[in-house]
């Protein structure tokens, strides 16, 4: 400190402190020798509380409110410094301004996650994330265990010790709950608040610190896990799975009718879905089953077909039989069953020929 900033010290006998910080707990006032004249005025603001440090010891503290330093409002400093009589020279002490209000929109969050066993899932990982408010309580445990010496004590200094504590208080606290990991949401609240009695807890008494508020913003499950729920979800919703993959055959061969550029391959996945939705909708006897399991195959020969080099079957009769009504199957298209020598076409098959003699639809009308 120069010659000036000397001058300025003996000239002011205000002591106070205008705080234009969101952020600061702790500032020290600033004086020559931190000497502090008889009479000096002491303002304290509120949310503030100010602190007289005499050679390492901790003496007098003040509340918000306007002083006039004596030896009157200062018994504790008064004793350390000898004075029975009062006193007329200036005097040293440190003054330590500290901010009681609370500090807000600090954020925690778990940096990895936290292992545990679910009812419905197993072994289960967790992630969380919120926000707490700060606010300093107990000035002198505050001063020896976490300020010490320094001038000025941001709450960025403490954010990391507090985050730990909270992560560590939130893993015993999930462990100890044995809350279903579908049921979390709905505890928010109530493990907010468990939460942030037992971080106070841990840092009241040791280091003069309270959590006024702390809120679990969000628990959440590994993205995986996330996505096989989902599925879940969307099989719940859809209901019966048979009706369900029906309709989409249905949709895939409509879109396929409406599609006659596809050629061959269209073709072929047409009288694949048919054949397939065939088997699903006719039982023995051609009755439509309803979620009962499929009867035993029927005694009448079944047949395999050649598609685009590739083999489709086994079909009973009755589902050539439809193939060739619907035009998926012509003469031409090769079939073999156990009773042939080879792949031969279907119009030479007398077990099939039958099917090709029906009256043929009307041509479309010329245009």
């Amino acid at each position: 400190m120069g010659l000036f900033d000397k001058l300025r010290a003996e000239l002011i006998d205000i002591i106070e402190w205008v705080d234009d910080s969101r952020h600061t707990i702790v500032w020290r006032f600033p004086r020559y020798h931190n000497q502090i004249k008889n009479g000096a005025q002491l303002i304290v603001r509120p949310g503030q509380q100010a602190i007289f440090v005499h050679r390492g010891q901790i003496a007098d503290i003040f509340e918000p409110g306007h002083y006039e330093l004596k030896t009157d409002n200062l018994p504790i400093l008064s004793t350390l410094q000898g004075w029975k009589y009062g006193f007329d020279s200036p005097f040293k002490a440190e003054v330590y301004f500290i901010s009681t209000r609370q500090i807000t929109d600090l954020k925690w969050g778990t940096p990895n996650p936290i292992m545990l066993r679910d009812a419905d899932f197993g072994p289960l990982r967790l992630r969380a994330f919120g926000t707490y408010a700060l606010k300093a309580i107990e000035p002198k445990a505050l001063l020896t265990e976490l300020v010490g010496t320094d001038s000025e004590f941001e709450s960025d200094e403490v954010t990391e010790l507090m985050r730990s504590i909270i992560n560590t208080a939130f893993a015993d606290l999930i462990g100890e709950s044995q809350i279903a990991a579908l049921d979390l949401a709905s505890r928010y609240r109530e493990l907010s608040e468990d939460l942030r009695k037992l971080v106070c807890e841990r840092v009241d008494d040791e280091y003069g610190l309270e959590l006024p508020q702390l809120f679990i913003v969000n628990i959440s499950l590994p993205e995986e896990v996330e996505k096989a729920l989902d599925t879940r979800s969307s099989m719940g919703v859809i209901g019966d799975m048979n009706q369900f993959q029906q309709y989409q055959m249905g949709q895939a061969m409509l879109s396929a009718a409406e599609n006659p550029a596809g050629g061959g391959a269209a073709e072929g996945m047409g009288l694949g879905m048919g054949f397939a939705m065939a088997n699903r909708m006719v039982g023995a006897g051609g009755v439509p089953q309803a979620g009962m399991a499929p009867p035993p195959p029927p005694a009448q020969p079944t047949w395999h077909i050649a598609v685009n080099g590739q083999t489709q079957g086994p079909f009973g009769a009755q589902q050539i039989a439809q193939g060739i009504s619907a035009g998926q199957i012509n003469g031409a298209t090769l079939v073999w069953n156990s009773g042939l020598s080879g792949w031969t076409p279907a119009g030479q098959v007398p077990q099939l020929a039958m099917y090709f003699e029906a009256t043929p639809p009307p041509p479309p009308p010329p245009t």
